[in-house]
């Protein structure tokens, strides 16, 4: 059975380590040794994420079977670059483990970022996905998002493509 809770300091290490391990998992061949530690350093490190639980600024809901985490959301404020609504969230990571995709964990997590978003007062959500993550691209399309441009996203020195996508609230 999957539950689902936000998530709670205790959960740091192991929080850190699913989502490294799904980033891993969908993009890690993308890039070069060096680039791709520095990135899950810098996201999913000690000064990351796990500093992120209890943070006012952010909101991390939990997918968890048995005991272990098996997908996440994170929302907080808007850090693109460019002139967003002051209203408006950004949906930082949708992350669900490879062996629990198609389970539902990650419509039951965008439900829960959507209906938050909402009760913030959000007239937007926003978010950036993979130029080349069709999958996920068409995931949220199926929500209502959509692209409304370019963003460089880094990978320590590796700077991708990715897509920013908008759902109006």
């Amino acid at each position: 059975m999957i539950d689902y809770r936000d998530a709670r300091p205790g959960d740091g290490e192991a929080l850190a380590a699913m989502a490294a391990a799904a980033f891993t998992e969908t993009f890690g061949h993308l890039y070069p040794p060096a680039d791709l530690a520095t990135f899950l350093d810098e996201a999913f490190g000690p000064q990351g994420l796990p500093r992120q639980i209890g943070h006012p600024d952010f909101t991390i809901r939990l997918a968890i079977e048995g005991d272990a985490i098996i997908g996440f959301a994170k929302l907080g404020p808007v850090g693109f670059p460019g002139d967003w609504p002051e209203d408006a969230i950004e949906l930082y990571q949708l992350y669900v483990k490879a062996s629990h995709l198609g389970a539902g964990v990650g419509p039951a997590l965008m439900d829960w970022a959507i209906a938050s978003a909402r009760a913030q007062g959000a007239s937007a959500l926003i978010l950036s996905v993979y130029v080349d993550n069709h999958r996920a691209k068409a995931f949220y399309a199926r929500y209502g998002f959509v692209d409304i441009g370019r963003y460089d996203f880094p990978v320590g020195d590796t700077i991708d493509e990715d897509r920013i996508m908008r759902l109006s609230l």
